[in-house]
């Protein structure tokens, strides 16, 4: 949604979700974690007044647990938080867990898998970022395949149902690389909403189709 036209925010929301998407993205940025400052708890809470759709939260902030009670109170369905931030990451799984919503955890694209994998067991969904977190319409780094096939071959091995999401710079061209290596929910913005023809965009990105 960040890459949604705020000023026409009803019409924005309702053309995605005509357009088939399955779930709404919301990029929560505190100005300190990342430089730039994104989606509030309330511009959540507005859009939740308009579909029932799911909400994928994605926060961005220094301290995620501040942030938990106000996101679940505005209708997040699930909330990824990351490793790099500065509060326990058990504590953030269960501050999410508490109000019932599935909880997710990103991480950068310097920072090692080995930082994530010690909490695989306590999430939904695992996202490892295809871009510098912070900044919409970057281009997507391909080295991020090479994480998401390992992040497959351990969650294959240790059976645990957990989605491998893509956010940054996933464009229909890309879907098909990170679907092969095991991806299973992607995360688009500008590709979707820059396009005159979005069901078109989201049926590729789901198929994995160019």
């Amino acid at each position: 949604m960040l890459a949604a036209d705020f000023s026409r925010l009803g019409e924005e929301t309702k053309r995605m979700v005509d357009a088939g998407a399955d779930m709404l993205h919301f990029d929560v940025m505190d100005g300190a974690f990342v430089p730039n400052f994104g989606i509030s708890p309330p511009f959540i809470a507005a859009v939740r007044q308009i579909t029932p759709i799911p909400f994928d939260v994605h926060i961005m902030v220094t301290h995620p647990l501040r942030y938990i009670d106000a996101l679940a109170e505005a209708g997040a369905d699930l909330i990824t938080f990351h490793i790099e931030s500065a509060d326990a990451p058990s504590e953030v799984i269960s501050a999410i867990k508490t109000h019932g919503i599935k909880p997710g955890l990103a991480f950068s694209p310097k920072t090692p898998i080995t930082a994530v994998t010690p909490y695989l067991s306590e999430l939904n969904l695992i996202l490892p970022m295809s871009v510098q977190p912070g900044f919409g319409g970057q281009t997507f780094q391909h080295d991020t395949l090479g994480k998401i096939a390992e992040l497959h071959q351990i969650l294959q091995k240790s059976k645990q149902p957990i989605d491998i999401s893509v956010d940054g710079g996933v464009t229909t061209e890309i879907a098909p690389h990170a679907i092969r290596q095991g991806a299973t929910l992607l995360v688009a913005g500008t590709a979707i909403f820059r396009s005159q023809q979005p069901e078109t965009v989201i049926e590729k990105l789901r198929t994995g189709t160019t």
